[in-house]
């Protein structure tokens, strides 16, 4: 009788059978707006440690700096201090980013703020609030899409879980990543044929300096250790399998939800 291991002695291929290709990330060069904080930061600091080149940018100085010592720590990053919410402003971004990088093979969209209800907002706020975390999303894969050419390329677009999980105070927020999750799915039938890949994450509750004031970081901490919050690590690491498919495979859609509910 031929136990199984035998049976991979005598079929060589059968080990790569086991697994589909998994494309190498060393030497793409991607950028991640909002990548100076949270989600944004886990997802480059996960990507450089790959051997991608990254470029980020964020509205805060500091915290742009804090974000490329970490990045510089396992990879190679540059950025810029810039608010997507002007409208000329994505375009300097990413003119400015792709030719730091020398090109452009990812594009990763995150850069979000928290809206309240709309009951709630100003009409100054509420604009700023549709500018940053929909027109900029929007704005940012068109620049993209011009940054790839021909040869293709990876957009991934960071939503939310509130498109789909809706309270009184969410009128806002959700309606705009509801939107971002229409325009993925779009997106993606528009661009497969030019082999530019679109995806999308949607996070639950996820731990980030994007809830402060309302739940500081001692609290996110206990939530996480509770699994009721998920780290920003763990979106980044479903970033990186969409990334790592081959191309023929495009993995549409990610949802990644804490374990336990938060009122159990």
């Amino acid at each position: 009788m031929t136990d199984a291991s035998d049976s991979l002695i005598e079929r060589p291929d059968a080990v790569s059978d086991t697994h589909t290709e998994m494309p190498s990330l060393k030497g793409k060069r991607a950028i991640v707006t909002g990548g100076t904080t949270g989600i944004g930061r886990a997802i480059a600091v996960l990507l450089a440690s790959e051997g991608v080149t990254i470029d980020i940018c964020g509205r805060n100085e500091q915290h742009l700096q804090d974000a490329l010592d970490a990045i510089g720590a396992v990879g190679s990053a540059d950025g810029m201090a810039i608010d997507l919410a002007d409208r000329k402003n994505v375009e300097r971004y990413f003119a400015d980013a792709t030719a730091r990088l020398g090109g452009l093979d990812i594009a990763v969209i995150n850069a979000a703020i928290p809206a309240d209800g709309l009951s709630k907002m100003d009409e100054r706020g509420l604009r700023y609030a549709i500018a940053t975390d929909f027109t900029a999303y929007l704005m940012s894969a068109h620049e993209a899409i011009d940054a790839f050419g021909d040869k293709g390329g990876d957009i991934v677009l960071i939503g939310s879980m509130s498109a789909h999980v809706l309270g009184p105070s969410s009128t806002v927020y959700a309606g705009m990543k509801a939107g971002i999750a229409g325009f993925a799915e779009a997106l993606r039938k528009e661009l497969g044929n030019r082999n530019i890949r679109v995806s999308l994450v949607e996070p639950g509750s996820t731990q980030a300096d994007f809830h402060y004031p309302d739940m500081d970081a001692e609290k996110q901490k206990q939530l996480v250790r509770d699994e009721k919050m998920l780290r920003s690590e763990d979106i980044a690491v479903a970033v990186h399998y969409m990334l790592t498919q081959p191309r023929r495979a495009v993995v549409q859609q990610i949802t990644v939800a804490p374990l336990r509910k938060d009122d159990e």
